[in-house]
């Protein structure tokens, strides 16, 4: 089971998510106390990891851009993103398919 909080949503759902601006490179980290990891190499300034964080999410789901946004968090490291028109299930099956599970 993937230790993750994802709520559901009149468009969606809402994922938790941990920003790691500035890494060396791109990637899921895992999961963190119940958020998604994401590590982006941009910097955290005038939104440049924002942008990158949900560059990296819609290339890795396969998603269009309108259906990602940051609706809380934006200028901290812990984040809420809404996904629409997945339903936490489907957005589960998601973060299985990329390879993120718990062990």
């Amino acid at each position: 089971m993937v230790d993750v909080n994802i709520t559901p949503h009149p468009e969606g759902c809402l994922l938790d998510l941990k920003a790691q601006p500035g890494a060396r490179k791109a990637e899921f980290r895992g999961f963190q106390n119940g958020a998604l990891k994401v590590c982006v190499t941009q910097v955290a300034e005038k939104g440049k990891a924002n942008k990158a964080i949900l560059s990296l999410l819609r290339k890795a789901w396969g998603l269009k851009g309108s259906q990602l946004e940051i609706v809380s968090g934006q200028t901290a490291s812990h984040k809420r993103l809404l996904i629409r028109d997945l339903s936490p299930q489907k957005m589960l099956q998601l973060l299985k398919d990329c390879g993120l599970k718990d062990e």
